[in-house]
């Protein structure tokens, strides 16, 4: 596997975002996800062949790969939707600071619902339902975090506000049926900043969006990332075939290949190699961008 070193933290300015020109390493040291040993496989077909990876809190990674690699598998199993067949997923413990990591296979569904609680899913299709924007922000915020009618709405124009989207009362009441795909992957976005995550994990989040959208995407997704909670960045996790995305926003880049990890690293190292599972795929990201593979 290929795993170059840190290059740190220089920047680079690009169209008015001052981008950092490598996201890989934050400053601090602490663990917040790590996978070890990970398999999976279904009908016989191994997926997930052993990975090993260490996600730090703070970080800004993209996990990359071609079509059926493993790399909504991998998500899934971060998230707890599913259980490895052999290996373990380990996270920080939102609820107590340095403590040990918390092995998922392990957790009760009360004691999973609460981490849950601490992270914010954009998936690719959005998952929006029928209603109205409040109604979709607003769910959680009543059943879970437990806020009145007057708090909702006022969260739900901050956050509204935080992704660009108008927080009037008719922007509320507006039907998400009706949102162009943009607006409705801010929607998502906002839904789950609403929770005030420590985690952000998107799913392809700019699959489907045409270039000036999926560039304004892209800038949220930084955005989100440095607006700091609890004095630090949030830890981000990005599925992605966006090549743009890994240009502008320079983020530390795993990429799978296999059912293993092939590449670890900054993005300045994973542009300028010349590895034959790489190359390949690397010039093939646009095509599968388009085609919307996962």
């Amino acid at each position: 596997m290929e795993r170059p070193p840190s290059p740190g933290w220089p920047f680079a300015v690009s169209g008015g975002w001052v981008y950092p020109a490598c996201m890989s390493e934050p400053s601090a040291p602490d663990v917040e996800i790590r996978i070890e040993g990970l398999t999976k496989a279904f009908d016989g077909h191994a997926v997930l062949r052993g990975v090993d990876l260490d996600i730090q809190a703070g970080a800004f990674v993209a996990v990359v790969g071609g079509s059926g690699c493993g790399k909504s598998v991998l998500l899934n199993h971060i998230l707890g939707l599913m259980q490895p067949d052999s290996g373990r997923v380990l996270v920080a413990d939102p609820t107590v600071a340095e403590g040990p990591l918390l092995d998922l296979a392990v957790l009760d569904a009360d004691r999973m619902s609460d981490i849950h609680t601490h992270w914010g899913v954009v998936f690719q299709r959005n998952a929006l339902f029928s209603g109205t924007v409040l109604d979709n922000i607003g769910l959680w915020l009543e059943e879970v975090g437990h806020l009145d009618a007057a708090d909702i709405e006022k969260m739900a124009q901050r956050v509204l506000a935080a992704v660009g989207l108008p927080s009037s009362a008719d922007f509320l009441a507006g039907r998400v049926e009706a949102l162009s795909g943009g607006m409705a992957k801010r929607i998502a976005i906002a839904r789950a900043l609403a929770m005030e995550p420590r985690c952000m994990f998107f799913d392809e989040p700019t699959t489907g969006l045409d270039p000036v959208t999926a560039s304004q995407i892209q800038d949220l997704l930084l955005s989100t990332h440095v607006d700091e909670r609890d004095g630090k960045a949030r830890t981000t996790v990005v599925v992605t075939h966006d090549k743009d995305l890994l240009y502008r926003l320079r983020p530390r880049v795993v990429m799978l290949h296999e059912g293993r990890v092939s590449f670890d690293g900054p993005f300045e190292a994973f542009h300028a190699s010349t590895s034959p599972i790489i190359r390949p795929y690397f010039e093939l990201m646009p095509v599968l961008h388009q085609r919307g593979h996962s």
